[in-house]
């Protein structure tokens, strides 16, 4: 399964590259995301319950930064398993300005195996995209923060 698209931010790019980094940001806005905690240097494990179609449950992974250019790009490796199947896969994520914005550009490509994997792209690749969405539309809210923590309306 291939997942690409981009998600334009109305913030710097240093500010992007930074939330997009931070554990407990993507803690936050990663929809199902029960836990994420560093375990070495750009290593994170994660803990993340899934819904796709009638298929439920919980996955146990491990997600690698590797490939930095700060603050331009990196590469992510990810891997998960739970008793509905496994997923792993590969993606990068390229941050550049556009003006005043921070466009966000992501390519990714996913195997999935097990149950899971037999709901079929058809159901799958429209649930990644709204994952995706969600989590890009959480970011967004926190990028544009006050130091106080307060959304900017924009």
């Amino acid at each position: 399964m291939e997942l690409t698209g981009d998600h334009t931010f109305a913030a710097p790019r240093e500010r992007v590259w930074e939330m997009m980094l931070d554990p407990e940001v993507l803690r936050s806005c990663l929809p199902g995301c029960e836990k994420l905690e560093l375990t070495g240097p750009d290593e994170y494990t994660a803990t993340m319950k899934i819904g796709v179609a009638a298929i439920r449950g919980t996955f146990q992974g491990r997600v690698k930064i590797s490939d930095k250019v700060e603050p331009e790009s990196y590469r992510m490796l990810v891997e998960g398993k739970g008793a509905q199947g496994q997923v792993s896969g590969e993606g990068s994520l390229t941050l550049r300005d556009e003006g005043e914005q921070t466009v966000v550009q992501y390519h990714g490509e996913a195997n999935v195996r097990g149950t899971i994997a037999r709901v079929g792209g058809r159901v799958m690749l429209p649930a990644a995209k709204m994952i995706v969405g969600q989590f890009f539309k959480c970011l967004e809210s926190k990028t544009v923060a006050t130091p106080t923590g307060e959304a900017v309306s924009g």
